[in-house]
């Protein structure tokens, strides 16, 4: 116990006086804190500007146009006389999406009949795609509806019947968990959790790649692989604990992300969370036994680990055999339940599989460790 406290404090050390540990497991955490959240704050886009080429020219379609822009998704920034100048605008990238109203509209809206719009949106950002044809679908409706109900009730509908008739089934939509409905909200808690396994594995990695001298005095040579794996745990642990704590829990406060878990579930979930990435970067840095390429690993599997966690990409979308593979990593089970437990409110009882799985990677890992430990000491004759 003596020597694991021992090896824990100059670990602690090594952290605060190695540059790249520092730069890599300090600086970086509170960069990602302060700069990562920035783009999101405003949780959903608003105003996303496009082109209205009106062909009819009529009282309707200028109170559909101008009903469009007074929505808080699409806002009308030019108005033009053609299709082919507003397409000119869109290829400049100045403007997302094209209106066309056609020709004859209010005629064939007042006659009963079928009266399209148009809208050509920007899919290749699908956020931009997805507000303006939302908020034009949404439009369209509610006017639809409105100029049926006018004309049942000229046509002697009593009004009850005439208001139910073109929406007999009136969808309300409760965005749970989000209410805002924004991206913040659903990208933030996933993504923040990946990035402390990011900064632990690469800072756990440089650390192990780097001598140690104060191990190698022979005072300290009756610690044995266990107590040196033990002990430079205990230290990510004790500052890891101080990160998470920022990351999951002061920070979602500080951008108003909707948290219902309490910080005791968080920390039941965190616990053998770290432990399994500590341990992993302990692997690592045995393994390739170079700074460099153990930084170069680490970032070639950045991306793949995010789009394996099931948050960018719907995890049912991934081939099974794949699916499978990614349990082996820990952010792809921790995120599911930190998400979970933080976000949705769920009981650790709830996501009991997810931390069967976490504690049975941190042993595993951790004991892949001590054995990596134990060869390394005895090559070196310890």
């Amino acid at each position: 116990m003596s020597g694991m406290l021992v090896v824990c404090g100059i670990e602690l050390r090594r952290i605060f006086s190695l540059r790249p540990a520092f730069s890599v497991l300090v600086l970086a955490i509170v960069i990602y804190a302060v700069f990562y959240p920035q783009p999101y704050r405003a949780e959903a886009l608003r105003d996303v500007p496009i082109a209205l080429v009106d062909l009819d020219g009529t009282d309707t379609s200028r109170t559909f146009a101008r009903r469009l822009d007074a929505s808080a998704d699409v806002a009308v920034a030019a108005v033009l006389p053609d299709q082919v100048t507003a397409e000119r605008e869109v290829f400049a990238r100045s403007l997302y999406g094209i209106l066309v109203i056609p020709k004859y509209l209010e005629r064939d809206l007042l006659h009963g009949r079928i009266a399209p719009v148009a809208i050509y949106a920007d899919a290749s950002y699908f956020l931009i795609y997805s507000r303006i044809s939302g908020a034009v679908s949404a439009l369209a409706r509610t006017m639809g509806a409105e100029i049926e109900t006018s004309r049942l009730i000229t046509a002697h509908v009593d009004p009850v019947i005439a208001a139910a008739a073109p929406d007999p089934m009136p969808l309300t939509a409760i965005p749970l968990f989000n209410p805002q409905g924004g991206y913040a909200t659903y990208i933030l808690p996933a993504a923040l959790v990946l990035i402390l396994q990011q900064t632990l594995l690469i800072g756990v990695g440089l650390l192990g790649t780097h001598e140690n001298p104060e191990l190698a005095d022979p005072r300290h040579a009756h610690i044995g692989p266990v107590g040196r794996v033990l002990g430079r745990l205990a230290a990510y642990i004790i500052l890891e604990l101080v990160v998470f704590s920022s990351y999951l829990i002061v920070l979602p406060y500080l951008y108003g992300v909707p948290r219902l878990g309490t910080p005791a579930a968080i920390y039941a979930i965190a616990l053998p969370y770290i432990v399994a990435v500590a341990a992993l970067g302990m692997v690592i840095a045995r393994l390739f036994k170079s700074p460099i390429v153990v930084q170069l690993v680490a970032a070639a599997i950045g991306m793949p680990f995010l789009f394996l966690s099931g948050f960018s990409w719907p995890s049912d979308a991934i081939p099974e055999p794949v699916r499978s593979l990614a349990i082996v990593i820990p952010s792809t089970t921790a995120i599911n339940a930190i998400v979970n437990v933080a976000q949705l409110g769920a009981l650790l009882s709830d996501v009991r599989p997810h931390l069967l799985v976490l504690s049975a990677l941190a042993a595993v890992y951790l004991g892949v460790a001590i054995l990596l430990e134990a060869l390394s000491m005895r090559r070196q004759g310890q």
